[in-house]
């Protein structure tokens, strides 16, 4: 009975409703996107999504009971055990899941499915806070940093494998926390440098000549106007060079990948962000109709179950990756400017929590949730705008889906246990 007092005091209940009042939003946007007005069904129905998400939303809430009555240190303690088990799922998936439009990540049990590539970010996150609060592990060390990255990238390889691109892609997100633990701003900027490049490489597609160029402008620019003096010495000379020759390689490089290296469906995708003229009624039918859905909804929206690119099906994918364009068509822009908020509200309260941890696995931990969250939010709605490619990274919370809500869910309530421990008298 004192533990259950315990928890009750220590939870932080701003983060418990926000996390209810975004699974209402995303509940009654799902049963608009399956809205049928010839043959309408109660929200409750089992035969569409928005029943299917209830179910999915009961075994939520049993499942935060079980975690918030778990010892703490369980978390902690196996989480190299989660991780190698994991790992072995993900490989045995590989083999055993069915071929669900060339992708084998999803196992079927009865009459649902569920893809262990969702719930691998949080089974990852375990291990490499377990990893980086370990006594004299540092990220500034190159053999600790190799040992972290091995970790991080090893189960989006194996996803790879499965042929779910978006999933693995996730794992991006594990970049903040190693800045957080002290890896040197570089890395970061390097890698913000290389997205950079490929979007101009996209853009100037058979005139690389020109990225070369102002690659060649900046280099000179930064030799001389932003290195002092006595910093132009031989050794610096040597890495403006290298990053240049880096980047050109990087460049050139890109032509080759689109052709050589992604599948036919990606290329177009891809292509789509720069130019959605490219394949209107096909790749680019995703993004232009989920603009114009979005855009159709004005300042107040159209109301809910009124938004005709909704309910006529316009947008594929509706209720799971594309669950934004409903909000916006059905809710305009005050209804997204809430989801917003409500998401940016979330994260930075995550990542103020985990500042005040008392431990440095929860607060790693904390991190790497505030981050993942972050980095679905990101690229869930830029896709559906049409500023980055479409990879089907589902709307934490709001989009349909067990592997999703169930995987968040445990993501985030880990945390919420974590954090809950801070206030504990014992």
């Amino acid at each position: 009975m004192a533990r259950e007092i315990d928890i009750k005091k220590g939870l932080d209940w701003t983060t418990v409703w926000i996390y209810i009042i975004l699974l209402g939003i995303g509940l009654i946007n799902i049963y608009a996107a399956v809205y049928n007005v010839d043959n309408p069904k109660p929200i409750y129905s089992l035969d569409h999504n928005a029943g299917k998400q209830i179910l999915f939303m009961g075994l939520a809430f049993f499942i935060i009971m079980v975690i918030l009555f778990v010892d703490y240190k369980v978390y902690d303690t196996f989480a190299y055990l989660f991780y190698g088990f994991w790992i072995l799922v993900l490989i045995l998936t590989i083999f055993i899941a069915p071929d669900i439009k060339g992708s084998r990540s999803w196992l079927r049990f009865g009459g649902f499915q569920f893809q262990p590539a969702e719930l691998a970010k949080t089974i990852t996150l375990l291990a490499l806070a377990r990893y980086l609060s370990t006594q004299g592990i540092s990220v500034t060390k190159f053999k600790d940093l190799l040992r972290a990255c091995v970790l991080i990238f090893l189960p989006p390889l194996i996803i790879i494998l499965q042929k779910e691109t978006g999933s693995a892609l996730a794992f991006g997100a594990f970049i903040i926390i190693l800045y957080r633990e002290g890896l040197p701003g570089v890395y970061p900027a390097l890698i913000l440098a290389f997205i950079a490049l490929f979007i101009l490489g996209l853009v100037f597609e058979g005139q690389i000549w020109i990225v070369l160029l102002g690659l060649a402008l900046v280099a000179v620019l930064f030799w001389y106007l932003f290195l002092k003096r006595y910093e132009r010495n031989r050794q610096n000379l040597q890495r403006v060079i290298g990053l240049f020759i880096l980047f050109s390689g990087f460049v050139m490089a890109i032509d080759f990948a689109l052709n050589n290296v992604f599948a036919p469906h990606q290329q177009k995708r891809i292509m789509v962000l720069v130019n959605p003229d490219v394949d209107p009624l096909g790749a680019g039918w995703n993004i232009s109709q989920s603009k114009l859905a979005i855009g159709s909804g004005g300042l107040f929206g159209k109301g809910w179950l009124q938004g005709t690119q909704t309910k006529f099906d316009f947008v594929p994918e509706q209720s799971t990756d594309f669950i934004f364009c409903t909000v916006g068509e059905e809710w305009g822009f005050v209804g997204v400017f809430v989801v917003i908020a409500l998401y940016f509200i979330l994260i930075t309260r995550i990542f103020n929590l985990a500042e005040k941890q008392k431990f440095k696995f929860a607060r790693i931990y904390g991190y790497g949730v505030g981050s993942i969250l972050f980095f679905h939010l990101l690229v869930n709605i830029g896709m559906t705008i049409g500023l980055i490619p479409i990879i089907g990274i589902p709307l934490p919370f709001l989009s349909y889906g067990g592997s999703s809500l169930l995987s968040f869910t445990i993501l985030l309530f880990i945390f919420l246990k974590l954090d809950a421990h801070r206030s504990y008298k014992v």
